[in-house]
């Protein structure tokens, strides 16, 4: 229900990152990456600190009874801050691309025709769980002369008011204004409906959460939507492939973390290679607990498997699934063409890889998967932005349009056409 006060906060925080949004767009670069590497620094000298109010949320979120993987995604460890903190120093390294011209070109008019990348200006960005968010929205702002109203989900409200904090230290400190980077500080739900439909303040939404979540912003919101949708990713394993190779991988996708979206929930293996892989993947995910929903062919070659396994028949549902938990969907396949058709059909594009010895095989995969992240012979856990080189992401886009895939710097920013002259003038 939408408080009194609701519209009120969603305009005064919309006004403040409009304003904020113009003096990040002619801020120069050297400014925001101090603010940057300032970050880095408070949150290495806060990690306690940032440890008792995270503490708060976890207790909290285990008295209600929220479900271990989504636990473990609230959790800010010393290494997920360490993470965090060197992603804003690698975003602080990177090259700076506002203000770049590109493709500029002499036409036969005289005048010269090129691109300049630009901030976005404002963006609003809805998020479940993961309070670490909350750094690599605000850096990639920062890094992209952004504004941007944070609203992550009440689960995590201590930590994100923590590093909210901290983020808007680091930029007065840097000389830049603190309302570049705002967080709502209220749990109440109606805030959001009012940010989705503010375009005069917020120029794109970015939600990142559960699917009910982002279909409710993408089917209210009055502003343009970045939708980052569930991962369903898939690992196929060809004929012919490096067995051993494939079992490391295929362990590593599935197994390194239950919880994040780039996780391999559902694995595909070439019926030549079945017999073989097979019982070799599954001893290790059966020591380590996982549960596989099989098709009957890879049902019956891992029943007949001496280890205790536990084993389920697959239904139509399971090849849709994201788990995020220790469970996956095996299937086998006649080959690659079968393989890209099952993914083209029940992934959710996010990011889906093939481990093969044929080079053929490998390119047809990487033209023909219609996903946003396509892999040879990795595992999908590295669909990431800081594991990619850009510092830091956020979210997986699975639209189509102006981003797709891991949404770094570029993601927030837009093009506009510059023509320069001489006095031309058109005949």
């Amino acid at each position: 229900m939408t408080t009194p006060d609701t519209p009120e906060t969603a305009q005064t925080l919309g006004l403040q990152a409009k304003q904020a949004s113009a003096l990040m767009a002619k801020a120069p670069a050297a400014s925001r990456n101090a603010a940057l590497r300032g970050l880095a620094k408070l949150l290495r000298a806060n990690v306690d600190a940032l440890q008792v109010d995270n503490a708060r949320d976890l207790e909290r979120a285990v008295a209600a009874g929220l479900a271990a993987p989504m636990v473990d995604r609230l959790k800010l460890s010393p290494k997920v801050l360490e993470t965090c903190a060197q992603g804003c120093e690698q975003l602080a390294a990177m090259a700076d691309i506002i203000g770049e011209i590109t493709a500029l070109r002499q036409q036969p008019s005289g005048i010269r025709v090129g691109q300049m990348r630009v901030p976005i200006g404002v963006f609003g960005m809805i998020f479940e769980s993961r309070p670490n968010v909350t750094i690599e929205a605000a850096s990639l702002s920062i890094k992209s002369g952004n504004a941007c109203i944070l609203r992550g989900g009440s689960e995590a409200i201590e930590s994100n008011k923590a590093l909210a904090r901290l983020v808007q230290r680091a930029l007065l400190d840097s000389g830049l204004p603190a309302h570049a980077v705002q967080l709502v500080q209220t749990t109440d739900r109606a805030v959001v409906g009012e940010l989705i439909t503010m375009p005069q303040y917020v120029d794109v939404i970015i939600p990142r959460g559960g699917k009910g979540l982002i279909e409710r912003i993408s089917r209210d919101a009055k502003v343009p939507v970045i939708k980052h949708l569930d991962g369903n990713c898939h690992t196929y394993v060809d004929d012919p492939s490096d067995l051993a190779m494939a079992v490391s991988v295929a362990d590593n996708a599935k197994t390194s973390k239950y919880s994040p979206c780039n996780a391999t929930e559902s694995l595909l293996v070439a019926r030549g290679v079945a017999a073989e892989f097979l019982p070799l993947i599954g001893a290790i995910y059966a020591a380590k607990g996982v549960e596989m929903r099989c098709d009957p062919e890879a049902l019956a070659l891992l029943q007949a498997c001496p280890e205790k396994m536990v084993l389920q028949p697959a239904s139509e549902a399971d090849w849709y699934e994201e788990y995020l938990a220790p469970i996956i969907s095996i299937k086998v396949v006649a080959g690659v063409d079968e393989a890209i058709a099952h993914i083209n059909q029940y992934s959710s594009h996010h990011t889906d890889a093939i481990l093969t010895r044929d080079h053929m095989h490998a390119q047809q995969f990487l033209r023909e998967v219609d996903s946003a992240s396509v892999m040879v012979n990795t595992s999908t856990r590295f669909a990431d932005g800081f594991e990619y080189g850009l510092g830091a992401e956020i979210g997986i886009s699975t639209d189509k349009f102006h981003a797709r895939g891991p949404v770094g710097i570029e993601g927030l920013t837009s093009l506009k056409y510059v023509v320069l002259g001489a006095g031309e003038v058109r005949r």
